[in-house]
């Protein structure tokens, strides 16, 4: 890792990324930008003004930012801080957003709101975390947002052009040719900018191409005469980019029927305010696993393991789920005996008896919803956050939750890492229950993991059924835990009938892999040479 200090008096040079839409591949180029720069001996970050996101990253001192930067910044071999990205947009409902503020929550507001209150005063906060960066690395990666020719959010725009100009920052455009109309996206996008705001292009991106570059080579040499903007390169379509994305909107190209020669399936419910989805990425990468997502009735079927992930909205996302039918294919499912039920986060409040929300946290307006009543368990939600990393050990020895063939998952030694991002409060109902005939008393549950706080006290997190057929923790991130996953996964193969696989891959390893091999990939189809003169540097 470089030993670059810190120099008020020479700020690093600074690069912007936009895109001609949303989901044209902006983070993944930022990405390997940032790995080729770390490769090429400087020392980078990114940065994002304002991201709106539901995939968010909990950084060391516990503050929330995209998921993107916090990728980024490992990329980068650094810890993320919120100046990476300063104002994270959670959407809870249509036109109306949690707003977190340096990794904290703001306020709630419209999306008028926030366009008539918030953003004129932005400024000062995003020039603010951007000039430390500045102040503290070589290089900063700026990722702009959507689309930089939109033409109603222009005069308030704190993440594309205007951030360009106060940065006073060169800008290379992204547009994804797998989408079609590659000319007409990037000639449009010139043609609504101003005058001023075309200055700062220096280069285009082409990304996602399939096919024989001779054949696209006169479109290239139209586009360069008709813009007088060079094109950097064209960028191979990717295949199963195991980078971390923060937009749900990659969901639409994930497999929603199981693939035949996997060995487990495991179904997630998709619901609409789905957050944090990352979370099963590494179930997805094990060999013996198939990962589908379900969103309506009769997609569920018998898999060996059901997942309910994290969501911005949790009550509203229970009744969207009952309504389309989904509680009764859960409870089908379980049925048949051999499937286990897990929730995370959002998902493991809804497995408990009754959800409230008194101080309408969470939909802005008081309500309390029945839960889905598979543990003895109520939430309340408050409005304070806990954002914090967490690691600990496992505190219990629960039938089918691990493989019986592994004992490494016991082991003292903190082996369980994670963190939290949530505003409910999960307490055991130990009374006479009153929700869903079947839900367990307390006899019937036990803790799940023996959390450390760092001045040493404890606390235990997570609640299962003694017979492992379901359980649910507030831990983002808990399937990242290599030995844990694997146990578990092997303890669904036994009860199959299968052999436990064992050790596969180790996350940590998987992900710097990853970041060397898309950055050799985009290193070898852009200029970087060019790329560097653009940012005033020698390569």
């Amino acid at each position: 890792m470089s030993t670059f200090e810190p120099s008020c008096t020479n700020p690093a040079a600074v690069l912007m990324l936009q895109g001609t839409a949303s989901d044209v591949g902006k983070s993944v180029v930022t990405t390997a930008l940032c790995r080729i720069f770390v490769q090429d001996g400087y020392r980078p970050a990114p940065f994002k003004s304002q991201n709106m996101a539901l995939n968010s990253y909990v950084t060391e001192d516990g503050k929330e930012i995209g998921r993107a930067q916090g990728v980024q910044a490992e990329a980068c071999g650094i810890e993320a801080t919120t100046d990476m990205n300063p104002i994270l947009i959670k959407p809870v409902k249509d036109m109306h957003s949690q707003i977190v503020v340096h990794g904290v929550p703001y306020a709630y507001m419209s999306a008028s709101d926030y366009r008539k209150d918030f953003l004129p005063q932005a400024k000062q906060t995003v020039m603010d975390a951007l000039n430390r960066l500045r102040d503290t690395y070589d290089i900063v990666l700026m990722e702009g947002a959507g689309s930089p020719a939109e033409i109603n959010l222009k005069d308030r725009d704190i993440v594309n052009m205007n951030l360009a100009g106060w940065a006073d920052a060169p800008v290379l455009l992204i547009s994804d040719i797998d989408r079609g109309g590659v000319f007409a996206s990037l000639v449009g996008t010139i043609e609504l900018l101003e005058p001023h705001e075309v200055q700062r292009i220096r280069g285009f991106i082409i990304n996602k191409f399939r096919g024989d570059l001779s054949l696209l080579q006169p479109g290239l040499d139209w586009l360069e005469k008709r813009t007088d903007i060079p094109v950097l390169g064209v960028l191979p379509y990717l295949p199963n980019i195991r980078i971390e994305a923060e937009d749900s909107v990659v969901l639409d190209k994930k497999p929603r029927l199981s693939a035949k020669d996997k060995e487990l399936d495991i179904a997630v419910i998709r619901y609409p305010r789905i957050s944090n989805f990352t979370d099963t990425d590494a179930l997805a990468a094990e060999p013996d696993v198939s990962v589908r997502y379900v969103t309506e009735a009769g997609e569920l079927g018998v898999p060996d393991a059901i997942i309910l992930p994290g969501t911005k909205d949790t009550i509203g996302d229970l009744l969207e789920l009952r309504a389309r039918g989904l509680e009764e294919d859960i409870r089908q499912a379980m049925k048949a005996g051999r499937t286990q039920l897990v929730g995370i986060c959002g998902g493991y409040q809804m497995l408990g008896t009754a959800l409230y929300d008194p101080q309408a946290v969470e939909s802005g307006l008081p309500q309390q919803a029945r839960g889905l009543g598979w543990l003895a368990l109520s939430t309340t939600f408050l409005k304070e956050k806990q954002t914090v990393r967490v690691q600990g050990t496992l505190s219990i020895h629960c039938p089918l939750l691990l493989s019986t063939a592994s004992d490494s998952a016991f082991d003292p030694k903190p082996n369980i890492e994670g963190y939290e991002i949530h505003m409910g409060v999960t307490e055991c109902v130990t009374g006479p229950q009153s929700s869903t005939e079947g839900t367990p008393g307390m006899e019937k549950m036990r803790s799940l993991f023996h959390i450390r706080r760092g001045d040493g006290t404890g606390f235990e997190e997570g609640w299962g059924t003694t017979d492992g057929k379901v359980w649910g923790t507030y831990l983002h991130g808990v399937f990242d835990n290599d030995c844990f996953r694997r146990s578990w996964l092997d303890g669904l193969r036994q009860a199959k009938g299968l052999t436990p696989l064992d050790s596969t891959f180790t996350v940590r390893e998987a992900k710097e892999q990853e970041f060397d091999r898309v950055a050799e990939v985009v290193r070898a189809h852009l200029d970087m040479d060019q790329i560097y003169r653009i940012m005033g540097m020698n390569s």
